[in-house]
């Protein structure tokens, strides 16, 4: 008798696949609201969130509300921001990609207008503005990629904090498994052929190289691994 997939094995469990609950603390986004002025907030504290890479910032703004977002690289707790169609250019302030000017480092960029921040969101990243043309705004993003986006689409002014985290090298297992065990992560992820019979559907000799990684739509859970109701598999013939 098999056992349950890994992806199965999800939830309360032992801690090779557990999840651990309430660990993160915050979902950063940009409010929903459309200030044509501007808007001026203080930085209050700085958040250790294990869901994100990057440090978070509580800022409250003057009129008494408050919300957190991702810290720039160089910001500190009194620094002010600005949110606005009129902000000024300064770290961390939030503004539509059409008020900031070209070569302007940004971060946290929408992709749709009001989604919330997309774009440039880990730790160390940043995406620059490059122009404004035909009713676009390109940026070129943290993987080189050029991109058009819509000029009403927010960002904030500067790089995320946090960079060079993952320049120190990890040297243990141990080590790794508590950082993807903190982000919920599941680590490490081993292939179905590589496991017993009993623990895939692929597991075993009998299954690498030369049966079929097809499955139909309506398998059942447990059985419902590989190619998931695929048109074709394989190379493509030439000519």
């Amino acid at each position: 008798m098999g056992k349950n997939l890994h992806q199965q094995r999800r939830g309360r469990g032992t801690n090779a696949f557990r999840k651990p609950p309430n660990t993160f603390k915050a979902d950063v986004a940009f409010p929903s609201r459309k200030i044509e002025a501007k808007l001026t907030g203080e930085v209050m504290e700085f958040i250790d969130d294990p869901g994100h890479s990057t440090p978070l910032m509580r800022v409250q703004y003057e009129d008494n509300s408050s919300a957190i977002f991702l810290a720039p690289e160089g910001i500190r707790i009194g620094s002010r921001i600005q949110e606005g169609r009129q902000a000024d250019i300064t770290l961390g302030s939030i503004l539509p990609l059409e008020a900031i000017p070209d070569g302007t480092p940004v971060y946290n960029v929408e992709v749709l207008p009001g989604d919330g921040g997309k774009f440039a969101r880990t730790a160390g990243s940043f995406a620059t503005v490059v122009s404004h043309t035909r009713g676009v705004v390109s940026l070129v993003l943290p993987s080189k990629k050029v991109v058009d986006i819509n000029p009403a689409c927010r960002a904030q002014i500067g790089a995320t904090a946090g960079g060079g985290a993952d320049a120190q090298p990890i040297l243990r297992a141990g080590k790794s498994h508590y950082m993807h065990h903190a982000i919920n992560a599941m680590w490490p992820k081993n292939r179905g052929v590589k496991s017993n019979p009993v623990d895939h559907p692929f597991g075993g000799k009998q299954h690498h190289k030369g049966a079929s990684s097809m499955t139909s739509r309506n398998a059942p859970p447990g059985a419902k691994v590989g190619h998931i109701a695929a048109r074709r598999v394989g190379r493509k013939k030439r000519g």
